[in-house]
C-alpha cells in the first residue's frame, strides 16, 4: 500500500519523536557522538547496499529505515549544538536540488541522463563551496574500486573519454601486457625460483589494469563493485558447496584432490548458476 502525503510526514515525525525520547533515557543512545556512530553508518550503508543488489525488497525497506534513523542521529547532535537541526538539512538539500537541476526549475535544456550529468559538472564548479576542480568531489576516503569508477565518470562529463567504448579494449590489452612483462621481469630476477615477489613496478601496472578494466565496464553501463560483488557472491556460494559435500563424505577441504574440487566445483555451477 501507499501512503499520502500527510502519513508520511506524520510517520517521520514519530521516528524524530522516538529518537528525542531515546536520546534522553537510553544510557546507549545518551552518549553517542559523531565519532562514535560514524562506524556504525558505514556498516548500515554496506547492509543497505547487499539488500539492494540481492533485491531483498524486505531488508531493503529495513536497512533504508537503519540509514535514515543515522540521518536524523546527527542531526540532532547538531540541534543539540546549536549548529543545526533537521529544518537545516532538508532546506539545504531542498535548495541543492533545485540548483542543481535548472532543466527543471530553470531554463536549461537537459533531454538525456548523461547531459544532465555534463551540466552537473559545471554548475558544481560555479557553486560558493562546490568543487574545486572536477574531481575533488570525490571523497578520499571511498573504496578504491568505488572511487576508481566515480574519477573516471566525472572526467567522462567534461569530455576526457573514449570516442566509442569498443577503443577501450585496446587500452585494456597494453596493460594486460604490461603487467605481464612486469611479471616476467620479476620472474627473471629470482632466477625462475618459484613465483615472484611483487615489485612496485609490478604493484603499478596491476593497478593500472584493473583501472583499465573498471573504464571499460564504465563505458558498457557496468559498475565494478556491483559486478564484483555477484561475483564475490557466486564464488562463495560454489566453495561453500564443495565444503558441503566434503563434509557429506567425512573428509576435509584440504585432504580433497584439485581435481575432485574441480568436480564438485562444476556440480555447484550446474545446480546453482
Amino acid at each position: 500500500m501507499s501512503h499520502n502525503r500527510q502519513e508520511k510526514i506524520e510517520a517521520l515525525g514519530r521516528v524524530i519523536d522516538v529518537l528525542d525520547e531515546l536520546r534522553q533515557k537510553c544510557p546507549w543512545d545518551r552518549v553517542q557522538t559523531n565519532q562514535s556512530l560514524r562506524p556504525n553508518t558505514i556498516e548500515e550503508v554496506y547492509e543497505l547496499c547487499d539488500a539492494l543488489l540481492s533485491e531483498d525488497t524486505p531488508n531493503i525497506k529495513k536497512e533504508l529505515g537503519d540509514v535514515l534513523l543515522h540521518v536524523l542521529f546527527y542531526s540532532k547532535i547538531g540541534e543539540e549544538k546549536e549548529d543545526f537541526d533537521i529544518a537545516d538539512v532538508a532546506d539545504a538539500l531542498c535548495k541543492k536540488l533545485i540548483y542543481r537541476h535548472p532543466h527543471v526549475f530553470g531554463e536549461t535544456q537537459a533531454d538525456t541522463a548523461h547531459q544532465v550529468e555534463l551540466n552537473w559538472e559545471q554548475i558544481k564548479l560555479k557553486e560558493k563551496d562546490g568543487n574545486k576542480t572536477v574531481l575533488s568531489g570525490v571523497p578520499a576516503s571511498l573504496p578504491p574500486l568505488i572511487k576508481a569508477y566515480r574519477v573516471q565518470e566525472k572526467a567522462a562529463n567534461v569530455g576526457f573519454d573514449w570516442e566509442r567504448p569498443e577503443d577501450v579494449w585496446a587500452k585494456v590489452k597494453e596493460e594486460i601486457a604490461e603487467f605481464e612483462s612486469e611479471m616476467e621481469r620479476a620472474r627473471a630476477a629470482a632466477d625462475n625460483s618459484g613465483k615472484p615477489e611483487p615489485t612496485p613496478e609490478m604493484l603499478a601496472e596491476y593497478g593500472d589494469l584493473l583501472f583499465s578494466l573498471v573504464n571499460a565496464g564504465r563505458l558498457y553501463g557496468m559498475h565494478p563493485d556491483s559486478a564484483l560483488e555477484l561475483t564475490n557472491k557466486k564464488f562463495i556460494s560454489r566453495f561453500n558447496y564443495i565444503e558441503a559435500a566434503a563434509k557429506k563424505q567425512g573428509r576435509k577441504l584440504k585432504e580433497l584432490t584439485l581435481d575432485e574440487m574441480e568436480q564438485l566445483w562444476q556440480e555447484a555451477k550446474s545446480e546453482r548458476n
